[in-house]
């Protein structure tokens, strides 16, 4: 019976070539990587964190805390040439004035800055803080909670229906944003002529706390910003591959609640803004107040695309903004509003790439790649194993066993 005969030849064939074998084995472990990435796409309206494995790990606020001494250092200017221009400027009563005013700009910066990082920048900011304060100059005179309160119900419920608008029909919270801005413009152009202001309630009296407030609220809301589960939690509908891909109803919460608080900012600052004002509250668009509030919180440290952030930047950029409002105002500059938001605004988009190309985590693979060449000076040997000669690196021998008196030739 011999040996390669049928019954006993093995019908599956093994490659008998490493590169062959290698291969197989490479083909494999695709195979195996696709169908992970296959379930985890099948699994993203449920688990959306497998989505942004871009965001793992902590920021590196190494650039924020370098931007936010510039941001500082920007205030201390303004301030001193405001105090050279008038030193009675930074005194009480001008101070409160002051203040009222940073507090203001800062709750539009806080509603930017909030939806910037919740992925639906809020465009209406201006828009309602405007209609808030035409409210408030016409309803002022039956008291500041008879005439808040409406306004804050009026922009709570919009905002409610713009966000299930985004969470339904899955359109950019810019988009939407933008079509409620265009329709609170047209509430604020019913009037012909400027409102003047019929309420007797006077901010300054709580100036302080009042920018107080703001201040805690900021940067209460920067350290938050930068812990991983607050942040993947609230941009859990910011773009990550097909932006048109549903992300289920885990981002309901976060996206109503930052455009909600956003809107409630927007009416507060401007009740602050109509009831410090001397002059009539003049009918416009809002716009400036919207590229004032996105602009400066990009230009604060929080990135255009919203995942990352400062701690102390909000505050720093909205006194410096405060100052520098005030002080061209005194110079008589005239600078128009949409210009600083214009300015504001292009800032932020630089500082946005500063904050995504320097703030991003440490990759894990960021060490010295392994190398398979090899190092003693072996020229012969391939990390494919395909090429080594065995030759070159053993000697030759000459005693072979069919020579000398044990040969053949014997």
């Amino acid at each position: 019976m011999a040996y390669d005969e049928t019954t006993f030849r093995r019908t599956d064939e093994q490659p008998t070539d490493p590169a062959a074998y290698r291969a197989n084995t490479l083909a494999a472990a695709e195979q195996r990587r696709r169908e992970e990435l296959a379930a985890e796409a099948a699994a993203a309206d449920t688990s959306p964190d497998l989505l942004r494995r871009d965001d793992d790990g902590r920021d590196r606020l190494g650039i924020h805390l370098g931007w936010e001494v510039v941001l500082l250092l920007a205030a201390a200017t303004f301030a001193f040439l405001l105090w050279r221009l008038d030193p009675a400027s930074l005194k009480r009563p001008a101070l409160d004035n002051l203040l009222v005013t940073g507090a203001a700009i800062g709750l539009l910066t806080l509603g930017g800055g909030l939806t910037l990082r919740a992925g639906v920048p809020n465009l209406a900011l201006g828009p309602i803080a405007l209609a808030a304060a035409l409210h408030y100059a016409e309803q002022g005179d039956q008291g500041l909670l008879k005439a808040a309160v409406p306004a804050l119900i009026i922009a709570a419920a919009g905002a409610i229906a713009i966000g299930l608008l985004i969470l339904v029909l899955h359109v950019p919270g810019w988009a939407a944003t933008l079509a409620a801005a265009l329709g609170v413009i047209v509430y604020d152009q019913l009037r012909a002529a400027p409102v003047v202001v019929q309420g007797g309630y006077d901010p300054t009296d709580q100036a302080f706390f009042l920018f107080g407030g703001f201040a805690l609220l900021a940067v209460i809301g920067g350290a938050l910003g930068t812990v991983t589960p607050v942040r993947r939690w609230l941009g859990g509908l910011r773009p990550h591959g097909d932006p048109a891909h549903r992300r289920g109803l885990v981002v309901a919460a976060p996206v109503i609640l930052s455009l909600v608080l956003s809107s409630a900012f927007a009416v507060g600052a401007g009740i602050l803004l109509a009831a410090q004002s001397a002059s009539p509250i003049v009918p416009g668009t809002g716009l400036e107040w919207t590229g004032i509030a996105v602009g400066l919180a990009m230009l604060a440290g929080t990135s255009a695309y919203g995942r990352r952030g400062g701690v102390f930047g909000t505050l720093f950029a909205v006194a410096a903004l405060t100052l520098f409002l005030d002080w061209s105002s005194r110079k008589e500059l005239d600078i128009a509003l949409f210009a600083t938001a214009a300015c504001v605004f292009g800032g932020g988009l630089i500082v946005t790439r500063l904050v995504e190309t320097y703030g991003r985590p440490l990759s894990p693979g960021s060490g010295e790649d392994w190398n398979a060449a090899p190092t003693n000076g072996v020229t012969n040997w391939t990390p494919d194993l395909e090429a080594w000669n065995s030759a070159s690196t053993t000697p030759a021998r000459t005693d072979r066993w069919d020579e000398g008196p044990w040969g053949s030739g014997r």
